[in-house]
């Protein structure tokens, strides 16, 4: 995405294309159904923390390794081979993320580098900092054209700064920005797939919009499926008015499915079931 222009804060204008509001105004009857459960009211912890094992599951599937949601709570050991690496990966992502609020909206290249490191905590090498020139890219999944090491931190920079600029901008809109950008860019040597959904989680929490962490995107991001996702982020990748539209009515979408995910939990702790 592009952070110059006419406007001083194109993340708002992102707001004005067609059918975004459209998007913001379901994304918060969905949140809101969640909220104003009344489990939440009693069990908003458990909730939360069910919703954490989910997305850690969905991030992971986005990722190649589909793993059932029981087979993600009943093991200890993720040291075995290249998908239980990759769950274990989105599961200390989903527990890190929660510690960094306080520091993104002052320092979101620092909580990105950190959430780098905490993911590729079984790698050595170039870790918890944006690759050089030359530096390979393992993100198998996502086969879009690999931006040059200059242009990635010229475009971090400009992300970073709008969001410590703040504004207007729906969670949404900010969300989908974020999460869009960063797999655009692949800035890391690997796990920029679930670097991005972390960071997307990160935005939806910290802007309020879902403060307990209850409405798992990466649930949603999962449930709609790979070649959906892929073909959304293209539309991103584009950069015209469509395309933006697209992805962030994606994005939408996904903490819309999220959040019925925990309604549903919500529904089987009430009925005793869960």
């Amino acid at each position: 995405m592009s952070t110059t222009g006419a406007t001083a804060d194109p993340l708002a204008a992102l707001g004005s294309l067609p059918g975004v509001a459209e998007s913001v105004e379901s994304v918060r009857k969905a949140v809101d159904r969640v909220y104003g459960h009344r489990i939440m009211r009693r069990r908003s912890n458990e909730i939360t923390s069910e919703a954490a094992l989910r997305g850690a599951r969905g991030s992971a599937a986005l990722s190649g390794s589909d793993w059932a949601l029981e087979e993600v709570r009943r093991r200890t050991d993720f040291s075995g081979d290249g998908e239980g690496r990759t769950v274990g990966a989105a599961l200390r992502l989903t527990a890190e993320a929660g510690q960094l609020l306080s520091i993104w909206r002052q320092s979101p290249l620092r909580v990105l580098a950190r959430l780098h490191l905490v993911a590729a905590a079984d790698r050595e090498g170039a870790v918890g900092r944006p690759r050089q020139d030359g530096e390979p890219v393992d993100e198998p999944l996502v086969e879009l054209p690999l931006p040059e090491a200059s242009e990635v931190a010229g475009r971090l920079e400009g992300l970073s700064q709008l969001i410590i600029a703040g504004g207007s901008a729906p969670a949404l809109v900010t969300a989908a920005v974020v999460h869009g950008e960063l797999l655009a860019l692949r800035p890391f040597g690997t796990h920029n797939g679930l670097v991005a959904r972390a960071a997307e989680r990160i935005v939806l929490v910290g802007s309020g919009l879902d403060p307990k962490s209850v409405c798992p995107a990466e649930v949603g991001h999962a449930e709609l499926g790979r070649a959906a996702y892929l073909a959304a982020l293209d539309g991103y990748v584009s950069g015209t008015p469509e395309g933006m539209a697209a992805w962030i009515a994606h994005c939408g979408k996904a903490i819309e499915l999220g959040a019925r995910e925990s309604t549903a939990v919500c529904e089987a702790l009430q009925r005793g079931a869960a």
